[in-house]
């Protein structure tokens, strides 16, 4: 029985007497899988990441945190240590996390309702929603 390609599959191998012979490494990139569409992959993961949602504080949280604060300023000079937890919203999209911020506070700017930590984070006030630390806990007698 005859087969399509018997009358070449027993030449020898061409070789270009005007090319060189490609390396192995050369010939497998040209079959590496490329990106069609660039940044897909990126879009993807951004689409995917999720967000916390804002929690709305009721008025007597709003209270308790301002009295918080009111403690804490008024031991400034005693740079009182504490675990703020506040919400970062998302500059990419709709939402954003919780971060907490624990050490010493050295400024509260009621003007631009900031408080400043010793480690130069800065955090808006009307963001925070927790406020903890050893200074608020009741000494017993």
């Amino acid at each position: 029985m005859m087969g399509k390609y018997d009358d070449i599959i027993r030449l020898p191998h061409h070789v270009s007497a005007v090319r060189l012979h490609m390396a192995i490494i050369d010939r497998a990139a040209q079959f590496s899988p490329f990106a069609a569409l660039t940044g897909y992959d990126a879009a993807v993961k951004e689409t995917a990441r999720l967000t916390d949602e804002r929690i709305e504080l009721d008025e007597y949280m709003k209270c308790s945190l301002n009295h918080r604060l009111q403690i804490i300023g008024e031991r400034l000079n005693e740079h009182p240590e504490a675990a703020i937890t506040y919400f970062q919203p998302d500059m990419k999209k709709k939402g954003g996390t919780y971060v907490t911020a624990a050490g010493a506070v050295r400024k509260i700017n009621e003007y631009e309702r900031l408080v400043v930590m010793t480690d130069g984070t800065v955090i808006p006030i009307d963001e925070i929603i927790r406020i903890e630390g050893k200074i608020f806990e009741i000494a017993e007698i």
